[in-house]
């Protein structure tokens, strides 16, 4: 079991998302020794995911390899780990590398996709939660595209019936990038293919997409997905999918061999973390310093984290931006306990939301007020570039965004897969349950 060194405080991060790794980075050269644990040896940056999924980026342009993150580090160690358990009386993480032992365990391995509770949408369905994913989800999309050349009369509509669940942000961006690729790169990849027939449904349960932004952007989502000819059908809810047919709440059904679940999420569970820690959504109850409730030296933040402020009576939203303010705050506190300074409670300041729809129709709020369309999509390109870690991979994404804007194409459509074929739909890689 690895212990502690030369009498530092050992901090175990658990998860390499946008939260996990923002502490590491911030703890980086300090007095702490952190463990930074996670199954992949790479933080991807999951809002770009999607295109990926559509052939528009490559997932090198996403992923950035941790060990080179912290090449220089004197005091984070990396693990590439399964998590099998943790030991919160005896404070140690065991892993499938062994037991590590910790000062402060800090939970960061983020959400899963949930099915509420339904095997078979899980087993047939593409999810939409990490690199592997979206690699499948890619190649089912282009697989399915040469199977349409041969297939017959009773088949060809199912194959051409793409169906989305979820109008969220990930539903939305997916949606518009697939119609433009109906629009402006398939007809001329597939000409003996009538693509007039080629329908891509967003079914959303509540009554917008977009629901949780402002009611302008609802609208216009909605009105530029419409426009690019994706079918939006809200308060819609889906009951079944066996892999060829899609059932809805009413009966109603729609044919298709491609279901992309985008619905909605649940925290990824940890064994050995107590369940009335938990609440709805399987998210960890902590206080205003992020420390889960009942458990001593344990934190959580982001998406699995759930604190009530009064600002935010139930729950923050699971955002990068929530996330990213908890660790910074989490961080603040480390570092004022290595000093003897006083701590500082969460308080999150809403830096807005966005998303886009397609070129040159995004939607972004802000605290006070809204936009839409070009000034939008140009706004969301830069906060994004912004995000992406290295010069090198912003760099490459910004040229793939510069070259697909003026030729209307890609040169990335690649079906690449293992020897032993595509996995079925539902990959174990996908998810953090494991971190």
């Amino acid at each position: 079991m690895a212990q502690g060194s030369n009498n530092r405080q050992r901090i175990v991060i658990l998860g390499a998302g946008f939260a996990g790794l923002r502490i590491a980075r911030e703890l980086n050269n300090t007095a702490y020794e952190v463990y930074l644990i996670d199954r992949h040896n790479y933080h991807m940056f999951q809002p770009l995911m999607y295109q990926v999924a559509t052939a528009r980026l490559e997932p090198s342009s996403i992923s950035f390899p941790l060990r080179k993150i912290f090449q220089h580090t004197q005091n984070v160690i990396i693990r590439i780990a399964e998590i099998s358990r943790v030991d919160t009386t005896a404070k140690v993480v065991y892993t499938s590398v062994g037991g590590i032992a910790y000062d402060k365990l800090v939970i960061a391995v983020g959400c899963t996709t949930n099915y509420f509770g339904n095997a078979r949408i899980q087993n047939y369905s593409f999810p939409m939660k990490s690199v592997p994913n979206a690699m499948a989800l890619r190649n089912r999309i282009l697989q399915t595209f040469e199977d349409t050349i041969e297939a017959g009369p009773d088949e060809l509509q199912s194959l051409l019936n793409f169906v989305i669940v979820g109008g969220g942000p990930t539903g939305v961006e997916l949606a518009g990038a697939m119609a433009e690729m109906k629009k402006n790169i398939l007809p001329k990849d597939y000409p003996e293919v009538d693509f007039s027939r080629f329908s891509i449904y967003l079914l959303e349960g509540s009554p917008n997409t977009l629901n949780s932004m402002s009611d302008a952007s609802r609208k216009k989502s909605r009105y530029y997905l419409e426009k690019l000819g994706v079918i939006v059908r809200t308060g819609t809810v889906v009951e079944d999918y066996d892999g060829n047919t899609v059932r809805l709440k009413g009966g109603e059904t729609i044919p298709s061999k491609n279901l992309i679940w985008a619905a909605g999420v649940t925290g990824n569970t940890i064994d050995g973390i107590p369940a009335s820690t938990m609440v709805r959504g399987n998210r960890l109850k902590t206080n205003r310093y992020n420390e889960v409730e009942g458990l001593d030296g344990v934190y959580a933040i982001g998406d699995i984290a759930y604190m009530e402020t009064p600002k935010y009576p139930h729950g923050h939203p699971q955002l990068a931006n929530v996330a990213l303010s908890q660790a910074g705050n989490v961080v603040h506190n480390f570092k004022a306990e290595l000093k003897g300074n006083p701590r500082k409670e969460f308080e999150y300041r809403n830096k807005g939301s966005m998303a886009t729809v397609g070129k040159r129709k995004a939607v972004v709020d802000l605290p006070g007020f809204s936009f839409q369309g070009t000034f939008a999509w140009l706004t969301w390109m830069f906060v994004h570039l912004m995000l992406i870690l290295s010069v090198k991979n912003k760099l490459i994404v910004f040229l793939n965004w510069m070259m697909s804007y003026f030729a209307n194409d890609s040169a990335l459509r690649l079906m690449l897969k293992a020897d032993r074929g595509d996995k079925t739909p539902n990959d174990p890689e996908e998810g953090l349950s494991k971190v």
